[in-house]
Order: structure tokens, then sequence, then C-alpha cells
């Protein structure tokens, strides 16, 4: 039926017949979000879709469970197989338009050569209809890259939906009303104590405590990936489980927050405690000026790649307690959506030494699968994608954390704390004593020639550090070859060391290329930053378990047209 209006100026006299909408199916669904802070004053929010991101979406927003359906999602080309247009709807919290780009990742250029889809679409929470038959498409189109909300200002926040309108021939299931998480339930806080996986030695919790309560200074630190770095979380500096938990150690202290209780957080995206290893003093002990209480450690979903197994991570933890401050060391398990971390393989480093142990995965797993109110939280309510949490998310891993504090508070004081030099290392420890060389260090063991890598690289990974939202970027002391940099002497570095790791830039950038890493005359490793795919920090072992003598490393760029970055070197002593 046609709706008509009657002259005035609100609207025209004869309004085209309702178009029956198609089903569909959410990607987003009211998700919260906020713009980073750009160069030129206006915010971005960046919501990556590769990698599976857009694939779990379907599944956990959009209730598919047909994976003939999963699939079309793969590739730009079968996607548009699948979807008809696309619907955005924002309501942003000034009522200002927000501008939506779709990229599509190209297959020559991942980042430059593929469609971007761009509408503006209104603030006030009307529903903006994108066909993409009107969409002009490129021909290198590969997969679908990642979604953009591009505000008038840094720091602004709103809600999105963004949903899939579906080709005849395909439907969709109903969506389901989200019931909201009660966190004052019997049913919460049983959920939240399934997390603690082992108290521990409470003697440095307790300690730390303690001087809160008498006003002394204490630090709380967090080092891991990206879930540390808050990602998923709205506003990211203070909605990350991170400073949630600095909160609920102030509030256990009776200390109001930064008062005389200090927060560093240093979280870095993608990085598994392999490079933890090699950053510690840099972005947790600050160089020196910051000596901490407590640590807490989450890399249980970014270990996968950890070429050790686990012995990294064993002697990161080792590190950490043995370290300026003696903090306590409390470690996190944190969980993807697939409903797997790498607790099995790393919780015996805690149980060795008897640190606390705290698990996500064991507060929420077993719950997804119930219904009604029998079910606390939704897989689609605890992650923002297939990787990261909401801020419901961060805020039960945080109660996790909190709930083992408060038992330690609460119960009395062990006898003594342990000495984990005592106990072998479960995995190995052969890396504990690794430090971070780069271009801006010195050091009587280490002597460097840069050859052809003259040059800094100015492109590299940026996050926010403890309470900022600007990004600030890891690793600024690089050593970069310029592919239009006609000379290719290698880089040279005579080292003395047991075990050496080397940090290095990956790239999506087809200007980008290879390089390959000699000791001693012997190539030793090839490294190809294209394989992760994106603007990320990794380093690999390039030797071990070797006896403390002087080593000539030398990196050599496989073809000198092409770019290369040295981030810097874990020196292991």
């Amino acid at each position: 039926m046609t709706e008509v209006v009657k002259g005035g100026n609100g609207g025209p006299k004869a309004p085209k017949d309702p178009t029956k909408k198609r089903p569909g199916f959410c990607i987003m669904r009211n998700k919260r979000i906020s713009a980073s802070p750009q160069p030129d004053g206006t915010g971005v929010c960046f919501i990556f879709e590769s990698d599976g991101r857009l694939l779990d979406s379907a599944r956990l927003v959009g209730g598919i469970t047909d994976e003939s359906v999963i699939d079309l999602l793969k590739t730009v080309e079968s996607m548009k197989k699948l979807v008809h247009s696309i619907g955005v709807t924002i309501e942003s919290d000034d009522g200002e338009d927000v501008k939506f780009v779709f990229q599509m990742y190209g297959k020559t250029n991942p980042y430059v050569s593929g469609t971007s889809i761009e509408a503006t679409v209104s603030g006030d929470g009307m529903e903006t209809v994108i066909p993409l038959s009107e969409v002009n498409w490129s021909d290198d189109d590969n997969i679908p890259g990642q979604i953009r909300f591009h505000f008038k200002k840094g720091g602004d926040f709103g809600n999105v939906t963004v949903r899939f309108y579906l080709n005849d021939g395909f439907s969709a299931p109903a969506e389901e009303d989200e019931t909201p998480v009660r966190f004052d339930s019997p049913q919460y806080r049983a959920m939240i104590e399934k997390s603690l996986m082992n108290k521990g030695n409470n003697v440095r919790i307790k300690r730390a405590l303690d001087k809160a309560r008498k006003g002394q200074d204490v630090t709380i630190g967090f080092i891991g990936g990206s879930i540390t770095q808050g990602a998923g979380a709205v506003p990211i500096n203070t909605e990350c489980y991170a400073y949630k938990t600095f909160q609920g150690f102030c509030d256990i202290a009776g200390r109001g927050y930064e008062d005389n209780v200090h927060f560093v957080k240093g979280g870095i995206g993608g990085t598994p405690s392999e490079l933890g290893l090699c950053r510690y003093e840099r972005d947790i002990l600050r160089n020196g000026k910051v000596t901490p209480d407590v640590v807490v450690v989450e890399f249980a979903v970014n270990d996968e790649g950890d070429e050790t197994k686990g012995e990294c991570y064993d002697s990161l933890v080792r590190k950490i307690y043995n370290g300026p401050g003696s903090p306590a060391v409390i470690l996190i398990f944190a969980v993807f959506s697939n409903d797997w971390n790498l607790q099995d393989r790393l919780s015996p480093v805690g149980f060795a030494y008897d640190l606390p142990m705290v698990s996500t995965l064991n507060s929420v797993v077993d719950q997804f699968a119930l219904k009604g109110n029998d079910r606390v939280v939704k897989k689609s309510q605890f992650f923002y994608d297939c990787y990261h949490p909401t801020n419901i998310g961060h805020r039960i891993m945080a109660d996790g954390i909190i709930n083992l504090l408060k038992i330690a508070d609460a119960e009395p004081c062990d006898d003594a704390e342990v000495n984990i030099s005592s106990i072998k290392p479960p995995i190995g420890g052969e890396f504990e004593s690794t430090l971070l060389y780069d271009r801006a260090s010195e050091a009587d063991y280490v002597s460097v020639d840069a050859g052809s890598f003259a040059d800094t690289d100015e492109v590299i990974q940026a996050v926010e550090m403890d309470l900022d939202v600007t990004h600030t970027k890891v690793y600024v002391n690089n050593w970069m070859h310029k592919g239009s940099n006609p000379d290719a002497t290698p880089f040279s570095m005579d080292v003395e060391s047991s075990a050496l790791f080397i940090v290095v830039k990956d790239s999506a950038d087809p200007a980008d290329g290879t390089a390959s890493v000699f000791v001693d005359g012997e190539k030793v490793l090839d490294y190809d930053p294209h394989v992760v795919g994106w603007c990320h920090s990794n380093a690999v072992i390039v030797f071990r378990g070797g006896e403390l003598k002087k080593r000539h490393i030398e990196v050599v760029v496989n073809d000198p047209t092409k770019n290369f970055t040295i981030l810097g070197f874990g020196i292991v002593r």
C-alpha cells in the first residue's frame, strides 16, 4: 500500500511504494565503535574483515550455520553471488554523518588495487542501503578486506549495524533478541569463579596490596598481544581488561585510580612471547624508569607461531619474576571464538612456579552452549570479532583477575615466596636474559656497520600504550634498506651472545622484499615479510643453544630494488 503525503514541506506528494526488504543477516549489530584520532583531526575506526573475521562475524552475529553460505564470503567474486546490498545504520553520539568504507583487498597490492565501497551515512540511525549492482568493481579484487568508519573528529563514538541483504535464492535465520548480561547475578558470579585456574603463591600480590594501602607507589603492568593492547574495547584505553583490572586492584586497596597506584600497558597486536622477551625492558620497565609490583602476562592466543613451542613463554615469565621489582606475575589465558587457546601448553609454567593463573576459556566456553537463563553471555556479546573481546568480554577477563586478587587478599599470607631460580624450567629458560638492541642502543659486546640499511623506516607498527588513545610507533630506532638506494652493502654486526633473535617488519606492500641472514658466513634464515601480510613486528631466532662467543651476522637483501627493515635484535647473554 502506498502512503500518501498531502502537501507541505514534509516530503513528496506521492512517495514510491516501499521496497520489500530482502532476507539478510548482520555482521555487526549495534556495535559500539570509537574513532582513532588522525593527524588531520578527523577520526577513523578500522574493523578488519580478513583472516576469517568476516566469516566468523556471519556465524556469531548473523547466526549463519550453513557453511556453504559462509564459504561465499571468502572472496569478493563469490560474495557478490550471495550479497545483493549492504545496509548500514549509524547512531553517532553527536548525530553527525559518518563516512562508511568497505575496502576489498586487491591481488596486486592488497591495500591499493581493490574496490572501495563508500557511502555517507546519516548519524541519526536511519539505514543507508548500498546495492552492489551500483558498485564500480575492480578486476583486481581478491578478498573482503576491512571496514572503516570515518568520523569528523577523533575520539567520537557511535553504535553501528551492518547487514548483508541477500540475492534471490538465499535465506537467513531470524534475528535473536539479546538478553543483557546480568553482571550481578549468581550465574555470573559462578562463571567468574570458574576462571580461577590456580591461586598460586600469594606473597607478592599481598605485598603489592599492602604497599598500595600504605600510600606507597605501586605499578601494575600488562604485557601481551592485541587483547592487552585493548582491541575490541571502546574506548580502547579505559574499557580494556587491563585498565579494568587496574581499577579493580585500586578498589581492593582502597586507593584512587592513578593516585599512588600506576598503570603501564604494553600490548602489541599480533606479537607472541618471543617478541615479548625482546621488548619487556622497553615496554614495561621503560628502560629502567619503571619498577613494577604486579605484571599480568597474556600470550595464550598469540603463541601458536612461537618457534620454541613455549620455551619463550617460560623464559619471559622467569625474566619478569626475577627482574626489577620482583613483581607478582599473574598469567591470564584469553580465548578465541573457536573456543581455543594454548593454556594446555603454557599452564605447566604457572603450575611449576606456583603462579596465580586465570583462564577465560574455562570461564565462558561451557556456558556459551547453554540456553535461556542458564546462559550468562552469548558469543556474539563476548566477541568483537573472532579474535578480540567486546567491552563485555574485556570486563569478564578483568573480573576473573579481580576475583583472584580478592581471594589472595582475603587469605592468610603464604610462608614465603617461591624461588623459581631453584626450579628447573618446565619448558625451558634459555632466553631469560634477552635484551633488545636497536639503532639507539650501545653495548661493548656489539658493533654494527649498517651498510645499505642507512635509512629509518617511518611506516611501522603503532599501538595505544598505557592510557593513550593515540598511537605510539613501537620500533622507531630501526635500520632500513630502501629500494631506491643503488647500494646493496649488507648490514653487518659482530655480537657476543649465546642466542640471537632478529626483529623484522612484516608488510603487505609490494615495495618490500625478502632478505637472507648469515652467521659467520653461513646462511641460516630467509625472511619474507609478506607471509604475515600486514604492517607488524616479528621476532625470529637466528641461532640458539651455543656458547657465549663472538659471531659475525650479515643481513643481505635479495633484491636491492625492494625495501627491507630490521627493527632490532634480541641478544641473549
